[in-house]
């Protein structure tokens, strides 16, 4: 069933969402809020049971919640396995996407070598390079810059200021926010120590591209470099938030998510289904296995062969006690070593 317009009855919501109704299926949504701020005609979710006391105060016209929530409810609720889920899912409907007309913009320049689908879109100010492909439906927004050899694939949105340097392929209904840049060179340098000669780096060719999966996301101001022979790749469903530098060779596995500010050092292997947290450093030359959660802020300096949660690091405490425990840090080998040695049986007992 196709479900259109911007009010919706809790009823066609259920139907067409395979959800369950709680209460009366012909109260109206107009819009989404969240379970406190709400108004009459918005949609919100209760899916963290913490803010289950705000459930009776909250005037949103229906919520989503799980069945085991909805006992005693009064009110009007869609019942889903999963709130959170669900909410996303509905909330889509009320997201307004500016119209964008096919053809390419009278202030945007496409070489004469590259190849754009009839029916694409090229915006202002946006450049499209030799041999570049853009493909049926795709949204290449403003001040965006493409590259040579590059391919943007159906469907998939530039939203603006985004830079594929070179060698870059975008799969199916792929979004980029942003100042992102893909394609860029690697950080690969060499030391040259010639005789009789002072030290100096020397640059090694980044002959590689990028390779982004279908339905991927990449977020504001985020880098991804292009691999030095091999391609740096993304697999399918990969999400990326903003201001994530991937470095050379990385691949990232299908459905893996990762929050701000993560680095991943060259040639890193990170597998499917993971979830790496805001801030985290990965060292480079290491592999991630399937399904690992990495939580903010840790340091991943060693290939993870099993999958589960990894931690790093130290909570936040007062500035006096961190101070005086930093001190210890560098004394625990020389406690553990006496501690041994108070274990360790003596020979004449």
């Amino acid at each position: 069933m196709a479900i259109a317009g911007s009010r919706h009855a809790v009823a066609a919501l259920a139907e067409h969402f395979g959800l369950q109704v709680h209460g009366d299926p012909d109260v109206e949504v107009t819009g989404v809020g969240t379970l406190a701020h709400a108004g009459p005609g918005q949609l919100a979710f209760l899916a963290n049971p913490k803010y289950r006391g705000q459930l009776g105060a909250s005037r949103a016209a229906a919520v989503v919640m799980r069945p085991a929530d909805a006992e005693g409810y009064a009110g009007t609720a869609l019942l889903a396995p999963d709130p959170y889920v669900a909410f996303a899912k509905v909330a889509a409907l009320f997201e307004s996407a500016p119209a964008r007309g096919a053809g390419v913009h009278p202030a945007a320049h496409v070489d004469p070598a590259a190849a754009v689908d009839p029916g694409a879109s090229i915006g202002p100010f946006s450049s499209v390079g030799a041999r570049s492909r853009i493909e049926a439906g795709a949204i290449v927004g403003p001040g965006c810059v493409i590259g040579e050899d590059c391919v943007v694939g159906a469907g998939s949105e530039l939203v603006a200021r985004v830079t594929l340097v070179t060698r870059v392929r975008l799969g199916r209904r792929v979004r980029i926010h942003p100042g992102a840049v893909l394609g860029a060179d690697g950080f690969g340098l060499a030391m040259d120590r010639p005789d009789g000669g002072e030290p100096h780096w020397i640059k090694v060719p980044q002959l590689g591209g990028v390779v982004v999966g279908d339905d991927c996301e990449i977020g504001a101001n985020t880098c991804i470099d292009r691999g030095a022979i091999e391609d740096t790749e993304l697999g399918r469903d990969v999400r990326l938030d903003n201001l994530i530098q991937v470095a050379h060779n990385v691949r990232i596995g299908d459905h893996t998510a990762m929050a701000g500010c993560t680095a991943v050092a060259g040639s890193a292997r990170i597998g499917r289904y993971c979830m790496i947290g805001g801030a985290v450093g990965i060292a480079g030359h290491l592999e991630i296995c399937d399904r690992v959660v990495v939580t903010a802020m840790s340091l991943v300096s060693a290939s993870i062969r099993e999958p589960g949660e990894y931690s790093s690091g130290t909570g936040l405490m007062d500035n006096r006690s961190w101070r005086r425990n930093a001190a210890r840090f560098r004394h625990l080998d020389e406690m553990a070593r006496r501690l041994r040695a108070l274990d360790t049986p003596k020979d004449n007992e």
